[in-house]
């Protein structure tokens, strides 16, 4: 099962500069979208037949939404981190149960756009609310895992790199950007004590990237001044079973229909 993650920055926008063509040619069995930022419906109009999709869309016009499309039917679809969501934080956690071969429990996976903050602001107030309450969601269902009665898959962007071998220019920005603080970082350590295994890395090794952002501005994507910010965060079920990934990367600057690119995990399930 290959399960691919992307923020496409603006569905819409990814089709018109070629999204269409990627996705006939990498073929993932799931695909989590990322912000979206589009009306109910528009994602799985833009997939086209074969899917399954389910969307989250921001009560925000314009901001964020997230998408799960599948080949297979859904056995549930749950909308949101936890209830009452503030508006600023809808369109940013959905999750959709699958169904697994030969197994009586399904993968719950997550397509998730966490906050990006903007460190020194409300921003940042809002992103840290909005991590504490997945950290709430995410205990549940890591409960429900060591009970049996699922396996898990949270990816997509997740706004922050983690370690230097997460961004080529750690120095520069650690503790002083956005994406690169200490208190950010926590978190994601945090969910990967609970026992989650952070799939890419797993497979990647303890070297530098694989980055999965580079800025529109400058050369970044030309120079490889990228972040890697984009995760696959599983079950220890699920790491097992994690065989192969790969950054489906552009060739060139002018080719990318995102300033994200697709992360593709294929696990033998």
């Amino acid at each position: 099962m290959k399960i691919t993650t992307v923020n496409v920055n603006g569905v819409r926008a990814a089709y018109r500069r070629g999204m269409e063509q990627w996705l006939a040619a990498s073929a993932p069995d799931v695909l989590l979208l990322q912000e979206v930022r589009a009306p109910q419906g528009t994602a799985a109009q833009h997939l086209g037949e074969g899917w399954h999709v389910a969307e989250s869309v921001c009560q925000i016009k314009g901001r964020a939404g997230v998408a799960v499309a599948s080949r297979v039917v859904p056995l549930a679809v749950r909308d949101g981190a936890y209830p009452d969501e503030l508006p600023v934080d809808t369109g940013r956690w959905l999750e959709v149960d699958l169904p697994l071969p030969g197994r009586d429990v399904p993968l719950t996976v997550v397509s998730a756009y966490l906050h990006s903050g903007e460190a020194g602001t409300e921003k940042m107030d809002a992103k840290y609310h909005h991590l504490d309450r997945v950290t709430e969601r995410l205990a549940q269902l890591v409960a429900d895992v060591e009970a049996g009665r699922r396996e898990l898959l949270v990816a997509g962007d997740f706004n922050v790199a983690m370690t230097p071998l997460d961004i080529k220019n750690w120095k520069p920005n650690h503790n002083k950007t956005a994406g690169v603080l200490d208190q950010e970082i926590a978190y994601l350590e945090r969910w990967l004590s609970t026992g989650l295994v952070d799939a890419v890395r797993q497979l990647h090794g303890p070297e530098q990237g694989p980055y999965t952002w580079w800025s529109w501005r400058g050369r970044a994507f030309d120079n490889n001044a990228g972040w890697r910010i984009d995760y696959h965060f599983v079950s220890p079920g699920l790491a097992q079973a994690a065989t192969d990934y790969a950054v489906e990367r552009a060739q060139t600057n002018a080719e990318r229909f995102s300033d994200h690119a697709p992360m593709s995990v294929t696990y033998a399930l």
